[in-house]
């Protein structure tokens, strides 16, 4: 599995990568591989002020429909346009194409709880 050193993880198998006050957030090349192929990412949270550990998004794959849970807090101030017409991105892509929201950071102190690296991939076995 691909778990690039340069971003941060969820035990639900989030990614976030942080630049300034905006996290890019997506899923894990380990949880789309458990999810097989990706047929649907829901889209409609744009402006939403979420918490840290709510549902931010679903996905549906040809085996489950999956929740998606916030890595950090803030509000969602952009969905990936590219997953309405090819949500396969996210199976093909994930790290880079297939990010799913970006997201305004509420309180920067939340990523402290995240894991690295290698922390994930041993989580991941």
């Amino acid at each position: 599995m691909n778990v690039p050193d340069n971003l941060r993880y969820t035990r639900d198998h989030e990614w976030i990568s942080i630049t300034g006050e905006v996290a890019t957030i997506g899923i894990t090349d380990f949880a789309q591989h458990e999810l097989g192929d990706i047929v649907f990412v829901e889209m409609d949270l744009v402006g939403e002020d979420l918490d840290q550990h709510e549902v931010f998004e679903t996905v549906e794959a040809v085996k489950t429909v999956s929740d998606l849970f916030l890595p950090i807090g803030g509000e969602i101030i952009e969905l990936n346009p590219l997953l309405e017409d090819n949500p396969g991105l996210v199976n093909s892509d994930p790290y880079g194409e297939g990010w799913i929201i970006k997201l305004k950071i509420r309180n920067a102190s939340e990523t402290s709880a995240l894991l690295d690296a290698p922390a994930y991939t041993n989580l991941i076995g």
